[in-house]
């Protein structure tokens, strides 16, 4: 899944939940099942996302919605093997853009 978001500092949970095509209240649930997931928050209480987190929720995302794990299953894969779990995303995902960025050279032709 390749995730379009400006460049920024902070994202809000709309903005993140829009990004990933889900609702807001299952970006507030993985981020009360995963540590990995820690928003800042401001004044009124309002989630404020990093790229970091942003980053992590792309993980989640892989692991739940498109490799079929549960959360079980998932927060076991990211506490047994977090560092080879997450290169093997990064991976994954600079393939997706090279693919992506080839579909559009080829619609091009």
């Amino acid at each position: 899944m390749n995730i379009e978001l400006p460049e920024k500092q902070y994202y809000k949970i709309g903005e993140v939940a829009s990004a990933f095509q889900v609702n807001t209240s299952l970006i507030r649930f993985w981020e009360k099942e995963f540590d990995i997931i820690k928003p800042k928050k401001n004044a009124k209480g309002n989630r404020l996302f990093t790229s970091n987190d942003i980053a992590n929720l792309k993980l989640i995302y892989n692991l739940v919605k498109e490799r079929g794990f549960t959360l079980d299953g998932a927060k076991q894969k990211l506490k047994k093997n977090p560092k080879s779990t997450i290169h093997t995303h990064e991976i994954i995902s600079k393939l997706e853009a090279v693919k992506a960025a080839l579909l559009k050279i080829k619609n091009k032709l």
